[in-house]
């Protein structure tokens, strides 16, 4: 038991971490499953890598909360914050491509590209894109430059970022929503908070669905391999988000950039000679 709890402390590391460095959670947890083998169901472990991602959502709820919240009380009296409003909408856009996709052929894709070559190719791929995208913008202005002057149309776009990374596991989906970002013009700074946010909403139906998919019936062990996972993710989050967002103002994406490419070279070698 208390081997098996290290384990569940090591992937929930793990989902901390890659879930919002740009670097691909499901890249990291695949092969982290080669080496850290859980005795649990297939049907639990699929469920479980999923739902931990809720710790990570907490984490964003707990540093951004009144940036995240619609409404506000002030001399006992409650008032709507209409541009938190707006900003909700905006993230509502972003996630229809991949809500739509996600509902429809969640089992496919899994079967389809939950390989490692799919992975370690998205991991190259993007991560080409990231040295290039930045070395275009060196030294550039941003046209946006916070998340109240996304565009509608932006927020649409970055929408079809996510779906890229929602169809092809190894792209990341904050990878993907950033660089996104950073080609329409945004920030980084926005840029990365815009995927915070809209992690929100994803994660939280992502989850929904695999929970609706495995059923409600857990045992003792289950849950608190639940429990354990989703608290040390919601630890590490928070470090992690605070030292992506101190990192970005004075570097940028380039050095996750040659981390994926390195990565996705070393999940193809190790899955070849293996």
């Amino acid at each position: 038991m208390i081997l098996e709890t290290f384990k569940i402390i090591i992937l929930g590391i793990i989902e901390g971490i890659t879930e919002w460095l740009p670097i691909s959670s499901t890249g990291h947890m695949i092969l982290a499953d080669e080496f850290i083998k859980l005795n649990i169901s297939p049907a639990f472990k699929e469920m479980f890598l999923v739902v931990i991602q809720l710790g990570a959502i907490l984490a964003v709820v707990a540093l951004y909360f009144k940036t995240l919240l619609p409404v506000s009380f002030e001399s006992g009296k409650l008032s709507i914050k209409k541009e938190i409003i707006v900003m909700w909408t905006k993230i509502a856009v972003s996630c229809v491509p991949a809500a739509i996709i996600g509902i429809l052929f969640d089992d496919y894709l899994n079967e389809w590209f939950y390989n490692y070559q799919t992975v370690a190719f998205m991991l190259i791929l993007f991560g080409v894109f990231f040295i290039i995208v930045e070395n275009k913008h060196k030294g550039k202005t941003s046209k946006t430059n916070s998340i109240a002057e996304i565009t509608y149309q932006t927020a649409f776009l970055i929408g079809i970022f996510q779906l890229i990374a929602a169809v092809f596991p190894g792209t990341s989906r904050s990878g993907a929503t950033i660089l996104g970002g950073l080609i329409l013009g945004v920030s980084r700074t926005a840029a990365a908070e815009y995927t915070f946010f809209l992690a929100v909403p994803v994660m939280l139906g992502a989850s929904a669905l695999k929970l609706f998919k495995f059923g409600m019936n857990f045992t003792a062990t289950e849950i608190s391999a639940l429990l354990i996972g989703t608290a040390i993710a919601f630890i590490v989050s928070i470090l992690t988000i605070r030292f992506l967002m101190g990192y970005i103002k004075k570097h940028d994406f380039r050095v996750f950039g040659w981390y994926r490419i390195i990565l996705g070279i070393a999940v193809l070698g190790y899955f070849l000679i293996n």
